[in-house]
């Protein structure tokens, strides 16, 4: 999870607090003390740190609740309300519209690969972007930008050894483009000579937004680097880097506070997809442990295939084939890491690991499944010992794994059967499935 760490060190804290029968100074201390702690081991700066304490304290023992809310509510809501304060206080908006934007930030940041992730969000919104490699100083930076482009299908264009000047013959040849997005050489903001070069870009470029890339293992740096940056060219959104990869975010998360600009996305993972707008409302919200349901649905909506539409039908019906079960995982599969989909369902805590267990084995039924024919997809039943030494030799698995999958999948199916019928139609699956579209 991205700062799963501190997101389990903030919901072990206020499930303390929601435990007791009551809420009173003594409860309001230990969890400050417990707030205080995961924040500073995730870098979050310490002077924002107590500052979000003494608002915590002061709210949750002064601040009479809302009506019809008890004290131990008008805490977790607190603590929620500052929170997102403390992270963004709005979502990052991004417009859709023609426009020229500018990259800036440290080097080895990621300054790069988030201009390839940043155009890839606007060919799926519909809109028509280019890339610009105006990073001369890297060696292979420019080529990286082409190739990254080609892989995305958005055509880029990285020529010549000064950035000002490579700048203005794209913004000529991409006239005809929705979003223009310029990649700049990764420099450290208090360098003088880099920081002139970066102003000159600016010049040249005129950019409708300037996107701060910041990676989330930064540390304490975060603060000086983005206010320097800022103070430079005017920062107007930041963009924060390798959420994945660390328990020490915090420090660029809250790096908005300092350069009062908003987080627009977050990247968290290697792939040009795996890229989120960044909304500090629904991520505090993952992060105590209360889910994201809106961005679930959102992330489902995107992976929507008429074959999906197809499997969800037969399920309906009370019919249930292995490629049904097949495209179920496919479609898991583009909604990112088991871990983080599952962070989204509300309440939803599992054991350490059976996620990383689940996705293995998804993988390898899924080896074996692309070892069968359509028909045997369609119709397991012809599945017998012959055919599961071929399915076991053609995905390299075990034939005690190709039988497992066949077990999970007539236990699947019973499960379908009985839930079946009427009582699809009724209760929390059928509102559900009525966002997917899907007649029940």
């Amino acid at each position: 999870m991205v700062l799963e760490k501190l997101g389990s060190a903030l919901s072990d804290a206020l499930r303390k607090v929601t435990g007791r029968g009551f809420v009173d100074k003594a409860a309001v201390d230990e969890f400050i003390r417990d707030l205080q702690r995961a924040l500073l081991q995730a870098d979050v700066d310490v002077k924002l740190v107590f500052e979000l304490s003494n608002r915590i304290r002061e709210r949750s023992l002064n601040e009479r609740p809302a009506a019809g809310m008890t004290a131990k509510e008008h805490m977790v809501k607190t603590v929620y309300d500052e929170l997102v304060s403390l992270l963004g206080k709005e979502a990052g908006n991004v417009e859709l519209k023609k426009q020229k934007i500018l990259l800036v930030g440290l080097y080895g940041s990621g300054k790069t690969t988030s201009a390839a992730k940043l155009a890839r969000f606007f060919v799926r919104k519909g809109l028509k972007p280019a890339l610009v490699g105006c990073d001369t100083f890297r060696p292979a930076a420019q080529e990286q930008i082409i190739q990254l482009g080609d892989q995305i299908g958005v055509p880029s264009y990285a020529q010549g050894k000064d950035p000002s000047r490579t700048a203005s013959e794209a913004i000529e040849k991409f006239s005809d483009r929705d979003v223009v997005i310029f990649d700049s050489a990764g420099r450290n903001a208090l360098d003088a000579g880099l920081a002139g070069e970066l102003k000159n870009l600016k010049d040249a470029i005129k950019p409708d937004e300037v996107f701060l890339v910041i990676p989330a293992d930064i540390g304490q740096a975060a603060g000086k680097q983005s206010e320097e940056f800022s103070r430079l060219v005017g920062i107007t959104g930041v963009i924060v880097t390798k959420m994945d990869g660390t328990a020490k975010g915090g420090a660029a998360l809250s790096s908005c506070s300092i350069v009062n600009a908003p987080i627009k996305f977050i990247g968290v993972g290697e792939k040009v997809d795996e890229f989120e707008q960044y909304d500090p409302k629904r991520f505090v919200a993952r992060l105590i442990g209360y889910g994201d349901l809106q961005g679930l649905l959102e992330k489902a909506e995107e992976i929507k295939t008429p074959e999906l539409a197809k499997s969800a039908d037969s399920i309906m019906s009370g019919k249930y084939s292995l490629q049904d079960f097949y495209e179920q995982i496919e479609s898991i599969k583009k909604m990112g890491p088991l871990k983080q989909v599952m962070q989204m369902i509300p309440g939803l805590k599992l054991p350490e690991g059976v996620l990383d267990v689940q996705e293995r084995q998804m993988a390898k039924w899924k080896n074996a499944m692309d070892s069968m024919t359509t028909k045997e997809k369609l119709n397991p039943e012809l599945i017998e010992a012959s055919r599961i030494k071929r399915i076991s030799k053609g995905s390299g698995l075990k034939e005690d794994e190709v039988k497992e999958l066949i077990k999970h999948y007539d236990r699947t199916k019973k499960m379908m059967r009985m839930m079946g019928g009427k009582n699809l139609k009724r209760g929390g699956f059928a509102q559900l499935a009525k966002q997917f579209g899907i007649k029940v």
